[in-house]
């Protein structure tokens, strides 16, 4: 996830070590969902599942340029499966809320 101490830019900052890894596998394997699964020694529809997960992280962050670092992170951790639509959306509310509480001061 992001260096704490750098605030991210583009979808690249929201990748951690490890999608990295799985992206340049990916890519050695020259896109074949089918190798990839081979290597790792999983199944194809859980690589798949991986690659789903990414994919959304990206478009997450791609899609929501105009939010805050933490909404924007949030919607990350959500979009790879790490929290539940529940949870999401009750640190969302509570976000927003803070948000608006600090502009009113």
């Amino acid at each position: 996830m992001p260096n704490a101490n750098l605030t991210p830019k583009t979808w690249l900052d929201y990748v951690s070590d490890e999608d990295l890894a799985f992206i340049k596998r990916f890519v050695l394997c020259s896109g074949s969902l089918k190798e990839l699964a081979g290597e790792y020694g999983i199944s194809y529809p859980t690589i798949r599942l991986r690659l789903d997960r990414l994919i959304a992280k990206i478009q997450v962050v791609d899609e929501y340029q105009d939010v805050s670092p933490f909404e924007k992170l949030l919607r990350a951790h959500y979009a790879e499966g790490q929290i539940g639509a529940d949870t999401f959306q009750r640190l969302l509310t509570a976000h927003r809320e803070e948000l608006e509480r600090s502009h009113e001061i």
